[in-house]
């Protein structure tokens, strides 16, 4: 079963994550800040959904620290946000995929489906 770390401060976000992913097959583990991530203290998965705007660490902070490991640098890192410059800071730090909010829940989906089989392929 393919893991998923969704990193989203929105409590609401993180239970429509949890149900939607879980329902697609996915274990899911859901997070309200990335102080476990950059504290190494939590299982690696195989695709990282952060969202930019977080309390304490930004979801930018956290991808530039996955992408700078040895252990998580080729896991995909898909960041989320309103943010009208999120194209442009997701490649800054070397992100693999974006999505502007609000979004349909397929196309995020589809994008992790579309990571984690590659991913897969390419090891």
């Amino acid at each position: 079963m393919k893991r998923i770390i969704c990193v989203d401060d929105d409590a609401a976000l993180r239970n429509v994550f949890s149900l939607i992913f879980a329902r697609a097959g996915y274990d899911i583990e859901v997070c309200p800040d990335g102080e476990a991530i950059m504290n190494n203290e939590i299982q690696l998965p195989d695709i990282y959904i952060l969202d930019k705007q977080l309390s304490g660490y930004s979801g930018l902070d956290i991808c530039l620290f996955l992408k700078s490991q040895p252990s998580t640098r080729r896991i995909p890192v898909i960041i989320i946000s309103a943010s009208p410059t999120l194209a442009s800071d997701s490649d800054d730090v070397g992100a693999d995929g974006y999505l502007e909010k609000p979004f349909r829940l397929k196309d995020l989906l589809d994008m992790v489906e579309s990571y984690t089989t590659n991913r897969i392929l390419n090891d």
